[in-house]
């Protein structure tokens, strides 16, 4: 039995009112993000990390409204690794209007631990949680896997209702076009009220330069218009996270802003901060908030 949460409050709409007709919860997700993976910015894995307090400031400069910041591994001993460092980063944020949303990787294996690593940053400042739903390693039983990625998410929702808290998937066009062997039978319309946001993995720049969905602006659009048909809500809030950075040219860039804002998209982001060129965040503005 997981223990009783926390009480939270709602965090404040930072950047804005949220978009016409985006629930309050789901605009934290709004605008331009920028992704930080752990080993960019935890001197205890890192001790040369690219991502400081400076950061902030650059990033708040260039019109970012999110950074999304990975807050520990499934192998690691820590829920939330270098925790002095990742509130003074939440306090930097918050002082230049910008969001900060918490993500892990679930393994699935063990229900509590998944549990406590997703909402422990919300005790320290954190503005909204995502899941980073990719794992099909640690628990290979589909059944269980599906099962327990249910149960926790609704837990989770109950407990925390007044949490942001966002998905962020395989891209539909892999699991449902390319390998419908990576995770079948995906729980879609199970995990509906559990989030806010729906984030598709929309890495275009991973696809076979000959394939059709090397071209960002069809993938995305095909991305967004698949995650809404499989969660039988055409009205899901949809951010689709673009990348891989190093790998994105202008052309892309622009396909990709400009399929998000025909599919109604909310906000967009290309993974990850490292790797992005300072071009990309201006490509973005029509997304800023």
């Amino acid at each position: 039995m997981l223990s009783t949460a926390i009480a939270c409050t709602p965090p404040p709409c930072r950047g804005g009112c949220p978009p016409r007709g985006v629930p309050e919860r789901a605009a934290v997700f709004a605008g331009v993000g920028t992704w930080v993976d752990i080993y960019d910015w935890s001197p205890t894995l890192d001790g040369t990390t690219s991502f400081k307090l400076a950061d902030v400031d650059e990033v708040a400069d260039a019109g970012v409204d999110v950074i999304y910041i990975q807050t520990t591994r499934w192998n690691r001993p820590e829920h939330l690794i270098d925790v002095e460092l990742f509130k003074q980063i939440v306090a930097r944020a918050h002082a230049r209007g910008v969001r900060v949303v918490s993500w892990y990787l679930p393994t699935h294996a063990d229900v509590k631990t998944d549990y406590f690593r997703l909402v422990l940053p919300i005790w320290f400042g954190a503005d909204g949680i995502v899941w980073d739903i990719e794992d099909t390693t640690s628990e290979k039983d589909l059944a269980t896997r599906n099962d327990r990625l249910v149960k926790t998410a609704a837990i989770m929702r109950k407990l925390y209702p007044d949490t942001p808290i966002a998905a962020a998937v395989l891209p539909p066009v892999v699991t449902d076009i390319i390998n419908l062997k990576y995770w079948p039978e995906f729980p879609w319309r199970q995990l509906r009220g559990s989030f806010d946001a729906w984030m598709p993995m929309d890495y275009w720049t991973n696809r076979n330069p000959t394939s059709v969905w090397r071209d960002a602006a069809r993938y995305t659009s095909e991305n967004i218009s698949r995650v809404r048909a499989n969660l039988g809500d055409p009205n899901a809030v949809v951010h689709p996270i673009g990348g891989v950075a190093d790998k994105v040219t202008e052309a892309d860039m622009a396909g990709f802003v400009s399929a998000a804002q025909a599919g109604g998209a909310i906000g967009v982001s290309i993974y990850d901060h490292a790797t992005s060129k300072p071009w990309m965040y201006p490509a973005m503005a029509p997304f800023q908030r």
